[in-house]
């Protein structure tokens, strides 16, 4: 089977680390572990895992968050990837640190990368994990916050939930999006 994971992020180095990232940085540590290494292509960093028996395809968009619906329509036409093998990586403020939440569907929920992505594609029905970043920043301080860097006491529960993610994608792509979902939901 073919899988297609895009982990939503901004580039640029002073976004690296950044809370809104992760999805850049759940990629890499998954690349990593793997020992692939992404290449710059048409609006996105691409890497290919062989994963037991499936290719997974793994993307950073590099249209900015707010474009991140253009650099997946691509790759999904691109790889002719069917859209309930795709998973979207966003985080999430509404989630406290490192939780993770998966869903088969579901609203942007003010994620505005999320709302590109539903806008371009004309529909929220494509599986979607998200990562709890926390909310504890001062009222009209939402920006900022998701474009700050982790705290050095927060780094250890990030890491953790970095691996998780991995485990949960390891798990989507074998079990299906039912099974997983039961799996990483209930661990909240």
């Amino acid at each position: 089977m073919k899988y297609l994971i895009a982990g939503l992020g901004n580039i640029g180095n002073q976004y690296n680390c950044t809370r809104h990232n992760i999805g850049f940085e759940i990629l890499d540590e998954f690349t990593k572990k793997y020992e692939q290494n992404f290449q710059t292509e048409r609006l996105a960093s691409h890497c290919t895992i062989k994963f037991k028996g499936n290719t997974i395809h793994c993307i950073k968009p590099s249209t900015y968050m707010n474009l991140s619906g253009k650099a997946l329509i691509y790759w999904i036409n691109k790889l002719k990837v069917n859209i309930e093998n795709v998973l979207v990586i966003a985080d999430d403020i509404a989630l406290p640190l490192a939780q993770l939440r998966l869903r088969s569907k579901g609203r942007d929920a003010g994620h505005n990368g999320l709302k590109d992505i539903i806008q371009t594609l004309n529909h929220d029905n494509f599986p979607r994990l998200r990562f709890g970043i926390g909310n504890e920043y001062a009222k009209g301080r939402q920006a900022e916050f998701v474009l700050s860097k982790w705290k050095d006491e927060e780094i250890e529960a990030v890491n953790a939930g970095v691996q998780k993610s991995i485990e949960a994608i390891e798990k989507y792509v074998l079990e299906g999006i039912e099974k997983t979902m039961n799996n990483i939901n209930r661990k909240l």
